[in-house]
């Protein structure tokens, strides 16, 4: 009770700014959030940037993956077209998108406390503290985010939706080799070396993100700059996590409000033979990972034609944004929105 009270205070206390709102939308307000949260037996912090539409009664908690920070969710050189976060403002649903712990502007403990059911308990942390406010809170995860999203929303029961981005549970072990290939200590990194962290943050190596992430992928030049520029870090717990998918399964199966998968169809980390999903459609992505997912959980489907893993810089991301709200807002209990919302 402590935390959720002190988590409560701080997102009363945060710092306000406006959006400028633009033909046909809502205002929308945005505000910096620091909760209280646990690591190990150790006191930390989670950040989070908290924006609400006026009158807006569901939120989105969002999850960024390994080496990502909330800047995933904003891409900043082409908001109007790669921005999730404002998408989804602009529907009227409201975003918290957070920094995972040991990453942007989060507290960063020693990596040895950081998996993600760590991370998965802070996340709670969260969605404490937002209960009091919305009707309804949906989870939304990337990559690491998306395995951190599934172990709170089984293990919490506290959300209203999941969407898992950039996961699935057969990884392409061949496929996801390049990742593994050019994960290196964050203090070899010219730009992370001073941020005091210790040998078990790891982060990519210069120029190698383009492989890792978005092949097959044509993404905005300006784009990529900014996924290279806003590079973070990831722990090697983190990772084994997520590429262990197979232990998430149990957890997957307690899910019993819906669930959302989104894909790129050239994922070859979690798609493709010989070991992944199956990519190719979003029936073929239902098929091959509905058999890990409760009815209850009434598995929507999704695929980002002609990319790879980081979803939110595809030129068709855009195209993704749309059927996340059309399912956000059809949820049981979330009030409909028309077209001018968005």
């Amino acid at each position: 009770m402590r935390y959720r009270r002190l988590g409560v205070v701080a997102l009363l206390a945060a710092a306000v700014c406006l959006t400028p709102a633009t033909a046909g939308a809502a205002q929308i307000t945005c505000e910096d959030v620091i909760v209280p949260v646990r690591a190990g037996l150790t006191a930390q912090s989670m950040h989070g940037r908290l924006c609400v539409p006026q009158g807006a009664s569901t939120v989105q908690v969002l999850i960024p993956g390994g080496t990502y920070t909330s800047a995933y969710w904003d891409i900043g050189h082409a908001p109007e077209t790669l921005s999730y976060r404002l998408a989804m403002n602009r529907a009227g649903i409201a975003t918290i998108a957070v920094d995972r712990l040991g990453s942007g502007r989060s507290s960063r403990p020693a990596s040895l406390f950081l998996d993600a059911r760590s991370q998965a308990d802070a996340v709670h942390r969260v969605i404490q503290t937002l209960r009091p406010r919305f009707a309804r809170v949906v989870v939304v995860g990337h990559s690491v985010g998306s395995a951190v999203a599934t172990i709170e929303a089984a293990r919490h029961r506290d959300v209203d939706g999941v969407v898992i981005t950039g996961l699935t549970h057969r990884i392409n072990l061949p496929g996801a080799v390049p990742v593994f290939t050019t994960l290196v200590p964050a203090v070899l990194d010219a730009r992370l070396r001073d941020y005091g962290l210790d040998l078990g943050y790891l982060t990519t190596t210069p120029g190698s993100r383009y492989r890792s992430f978005h092949t097959p992928g044509a993404p905005d030049p300006a784009a990529l700059a900014f996924d290279e520029a806003t590079k973070d870090v990831v722990t090697p717990t983190e990772t084994v996590d997520t590429v262990l998918i197979s232990t998430l399964i149990p957890l997957s199966r307690q899910i019993k409000v819906p669930v959302m998968v989104v894909m790129g169809a050239g994922d070859a980390n979690f798609c493709g033979p010989p070991l992944g999903a199956d990519c190719s459609s979003a029936e073929a992505l239902r098929a091959s990972e509905g058999p890990f997912y409760a009815p209850e959980a009434g598995l929507h489907t999704h695929v980002v034609p002609g990319y790879g893993h980081s979803l939110n810089f595809s030129p068709h991301a855009p195209e993704y944004h749309r059927a996340v709200i059309e399912w956000t807002t059809a949820l049981p209990g979330t009030p409909a929105r028309g077209p001018a919302s968005r």
